[in-house]
């Protein structure tokens, strides 16, 4: 798993800033959670909540982080919850 600083200057080399906030919000979860944090916002369904929030080029920086955190991809929230064995209360739970 790639840190802050690692994240932040991906973004910052692919587009011009770091989008700081937006890597915290994406791993806000890890310390409850430990690598499972990602089934909750490391997805396609989290990239579009990101554009909700912050607009089109947070959500690039989210695609960025979670494609270094999945080797690549950005899987969807069902394939993610089917790995972990996540149910959607759980989900719901742990949602902003």
């Amino acid at each position: 798993m790639a840190t802050l600083n690692e994240h932040c200057r991906d973004c910052e080399r692919e587009l011009g800033e770091p989008f700081t906030h937006v890597h915290e919000w994406l791993d806000e979860l890890q310390p409850d959670y430990g690598p499972m944090h990602r089934v909750f916002r490391h997805h396609r369904e989290g990239v579009e909540r990101v554009r909700a929030k912050w607009g089109d080029r947070a959500a690039r920086a989210a695609e960025i982080h979670i494609r270094r955190d999945t080797g690549g991809v950005i899987p969807s929230q069902a394939a993610l919850r089917n790995r972990w064995g996540i149910t959607a209360e759980d989900i719901v739970a742990a949602s902003d």
